[in-house]
Formats: C-alpha cells, sequence, structure tokens
C-alpha cells in the first residue's frame, strides 16, 4: 500500500541531507514524525550538521524554558489579581468602622502574635502594617496616650541601631525617645544582613488589662465561630 506521504518523500530525505530537524520538516510539510523517522532511518548526517542539529536543540531548549517561566509568572499574576479582589470583596462586605469588627481582628492577631508571658501588652514583627494597626488599635480603641507606647528593636549583629530606629520611628511614627535600647543578637556576628529586613520591632505597652480582654474575645471566639461552622457543615 502506497502511503499518501510517498510524493513528498524525495523533498523530505533532501531537507535531512541538508541537515534540517525532523522536527522541522514535519512542521514545513505535515509529514507524520514516526514516517519520516523510518524514511530517515538509512540516512546518516555529517559531523557538522549534528553539532548544528545539537546546537539548534539546546537554543530551542533555553527559549522554551524562557517562555515557559514568563508564562509561569503571567499566570501567577493572575492568580494573586484574583486573589486580591476576592479579598477586597470580603472587605467592603464588613464595616471596618465596627468597634467590635476591629477589635475581633486584633484579638484574633494578638492570639497568635502577642505577648502573654508578661504582665504587658505588646506585639513583635518585622511588618511595619501589622504593628501600624496595633497602634492605631491601641491609641483609637483604648486611648493609650502615645508616650505610654514603648518600642524595642531585636536587631542583628550587623546591623546600625541608630539607622534602624529612625526607620521604624518614621514608619511607626513613633518618636524616637519612646524606643529603649536595642538588643543586637550576637549569634548573627559574621553573617550579612539583607538591606530589606529591618528587624523585630516590639511594640508594648503596661496595660495588662488589654491583653486578657483580647485573649478571651479570641479564645471564645475561636470556640464559637467552629461551633457555628461544625452545625452549618453538619
Amino acid at each position: 500500500m502506497v502511503s499518501k506521504w510517498s510524493e513528498l518523500k524525495p523533498q523530505a530525505i533532501t531537507l535531512r541531507k541538508q541537515g534540517k530537524s525532523l522536527p522541522y520538516i514535519h512542521l514545513l510539510l505535515g509529514i507524520p514524525k514516526s514516517t519520516l523517522n523510518y524514511w530517515f532511518r538509512n540516512i546518516n548526517l555529517t559531523t557538522e550538521q549534528k553539532k548544528v542539529l545539537n546546537t539548534n536543540w539546546k537554543n530551542g531548549l533555553i527559549k522554551a524554558r524562557r517562555h515557559a517561566v514568563k508564562w509561569h509568572n503571567a499566570e501567577k499574576e493572575k492568580r494573586l489579581q484574583f486573589a486580591e479582589s476576592e479579598a477586597l470583596d470580603i472587605i467592603h462586605s464588613v464595616d471596618t468602622k465596627d468597634r467590635a469588627i476591629i477589635e475581633i481582628a486584633l484579638a484574633l492577631l494578638y492570639l497568635g502574635e502577642g505577648t502573654k508571658a508578661k504582665d504587658e501588652t505588646g506585639i513583635g514583627s518585622s511588618n511595619p502594617e501589622i504593628l501600624k494597626f496595633f497602634i492605631s488599635c491601641l491609641r483609637g480603641i483604648y486611648s493609650v496616650p502615645l508616650e505610654d507606647i514603648r518600642c524595642e528593636l531585636h536587631l542583628r549583629a550587623d546591623q546600625n541601631p541608630e539607622k534602624i530606629r529612625a526607620y521604624w520611628s518614621k514608619e511607626l511614627k513613633v518618636p524616637k525617645k519612646n524606643f529603649t535600647k536595642p538588643y543586637l543578637d550576637q549569634r548573627t556576628k559574621g553573617s550579612i544582613t539583607y538591606d530589606s529586613y529591618k528587624g523585630v520591632c516590639l511594640v508594648r505597652c503596661g496595660r495588662v488589662a488589654i491583653q486578657r480582654k483580647l485573649v478571651y474575645i479570641a479564645r471564645h471566639f475561636c470556640s464559637i465561630a467552629t461551633e457555628d461552622l461544625q452545625k452549618m457543615r453538619d
């Protein structure tokens, strides 16, 4: 039985003898790769032709990988945008001026990140946004004066305390005089710190009553919400 590709066989073999790759001939003539492999089984390419094909294959692989990275990054950006859109939908569905909502949010944050072993109310973080929120709540909800708020920096050995204190003072809008003596971790001596890392800032005030209230709010909220969710699932 004569193959429907037979009339293209001479052209395919000529291209192969010229050193063209199998994928190139396949795309150019539309002949199945299995057929081309059979036709080319006795064709021996020169060393130079093989070298060119190998170089082209490597370049094609590099190009394909770059394309894959671009595609992956684009898809990741789409997923991030979708996640942010969902987050904003939830934020816009609640009244962020409602004190109870803000206090619950703070309580949940405090249960995970806040100090509980000492008779004080404090949160340590390397994220300025978390500490800005904490300070805003201390001042706006609990009427804690700015002068009662203290900041303590926990830094790596190679960091400049004055420079880092200026950074946190500006970010949190807390006077430098409110910062206590920084703690330098000598265990990190000899290792280089990234410029983007500004250490951990511990923000606290001496009102333990706030700590107790927040912990109780968080624990009871988690318990009640868990029961309600289980009922919904059942």
